[in-house]
């Protein structure tokens, strides 16, 4: 109470952010397999996903393949709650938290942002912290460790 209260200037002075911050929700495009489990879990409903199919050519012989391309990615930050049940949904990896938060618009209809802006945020996802050298190993690690080693004796 004795002391003046210090006001940072926002645009002028970036903020200080916490290390693992929630921002924006990015994209991996090419770890996107359009499984549609993003969507399916969200609550808001605010992910917007477009696909075709496309056929691949077999190789050897073989039958041909299909597989689905994605098209269309949006997410709308509008409706978003930043709940981050689609990050803990997608199985192959595809959705990350972004520190980046200077996203505003103007106008709210300018908040459904594409594929291709959720791909620009991609490259401000910080890496992942290190594990706790203290800890256990994973559970898989070990039971991997334990085979490896009955293969070694016969």
């Amino acid at each position: 109470m004795t002391r003046r209260s210090i006001t940072r200037q926002y645009p002028e002075a970036e903020p200080d952010l916490p290390p693992r911050s929630r921002g924006v929700i990015a994209l991996l495009e090419e770890n996107c397999t359009v499984c549609m489990l993003c969507a399916r879990e969200c609550p808001d409903w605010c992910i917007y996903i477009d696909s075709h199919k496309e056929t691949l050519p077999a190789e050897g012989g073989g039958r041909a393949r299909t597989r689905n391309v994605l098209d269309r990615f949006a997410i709308d930050f509008a409706l978003c709650m930043y709940c981050g049940i689609c990050i803990e949904a997608c199985p192959f990896d595809a959705l990350f938290w972004s520190p980046e938060f200077e996203y505003a618009e103007y106008d709210i209809a300018e908040l459904t942002h594409e594929k291709e802006r959720l791909r620009e945020w991609m490259w401000t996802v910080p890496p992942p912290q290190a594990p706790d050298e203290r800890a256990e190993p994973p559970k898989e690690v070990q039971a991997a460790e334990k085979a490896a080693a009955r293969g070694d004796r016969r």
